[in-house]
């Protein structure tokens, strides 16, 4: 901005020094001077038009961490925003949906705890998986012993259960199932997530490949300033005036 209202100056000097070139033969050297002060002087000073192409790496980048940020860097977040709320109500979901499993998973061992005398020392999943399909630890043993799977057998002194009624039996299983459901659902949300994300990116492309190609359409234009010494100590200066397709 310096540069353009010197060179406003300069021309204006310029112009009233032919007809009182004594009265402005000093301002005008004095505006040379202050030019020659500025650096990188030969740098465009107007530059509101030229734009750089953007990158479609990092349209990638930017929306597998965050969907609808390769978008906003393409400047076209009005689509991207809508992948942007899809990620938040997908974590929102894949939170909440956790937190259920895991509350109905502390229930059901409270509950087995409670009513079928189970203890939980040195219990696995396939443990709690088992004791909801058998009254006892007596019917599951002999179901395994008819069936000559001797290995499959339970200790009886450390893996008791004994369930007092069938409904109760029924509860518990109802109370498995549910967490356990849950739990396999999250990896859908798991999915989504990462479709989701490339879905985004692959948009980003298509938005950072249309901005590029809108961009080489565009003309810009940019001015220079300049100014070039002589030996007998006078000075001119020059604009140039530069385009770009």
């Amino acid at each position: 901005m310096k540069n353009i209202l010197i060179l406003l100056i300069i021309l204006t000097s310029q112009i009233f020094s032919q007809n009182n070139e004594s009265s402005f033969y000093s301002f005008k050297q004095q505006a040379i001077s202050e030019i020659s002060q500025i650096k990188d002087l030969d740098q465009p000073v107007v530059d509101d038009n030229v734009k750089q192409k953007k990158s479609t790496g990092l349209a990638i980048v930017y929306s597998l961490l965050l969907p609808g940020m390769g978008e906003l860097y393409a400047d076209a977040y009005d689509s991207g925003v809508y992948f942007t709320i899809a990620d938040g109500v997908l974590w929102g979901t894949y939170v909440g949906m956790n937190v259920y499993a895991n509350w109905q998973k502390d229930r059901y061992i409270s509950y087995s705890q409670t009513n079928a005398g189970v203890t939980p020392e040195n219990k696995d999943e396939d443990y709690y998986a088992t004791i909801g399909e058998y009254l006892d630890i007596d019917q599951y043993n002999d179901q395994q012993a008819f069936e000559y799977n001797f290995d499959e057998m339970y200790d009886t002194e450390t893996h008791f259960w004994k369930w007092n009624t069938s409904e109760e039996r029924k509860e518990y299983r109802n109370m498995w199932v549910s967490s356990e459901q849950t739990f396999n659902d999250v990896r859908f949300v798991v999915g989504a997530l990462l479709l989701n994300r490339v879905i985004s990116a692959i948009n980003a492309v298509r938005l950072v490949s249309k901005y590029n190609n809108n961009l080489s359409q565009e003309v810009g234009w940019n001015v220079s300033l300049g100014v070039q010494s002589y030996p007998d100590n006078t000075s001119s200066y020059n604009i140039n005036f530069i385009t770009s397709f």
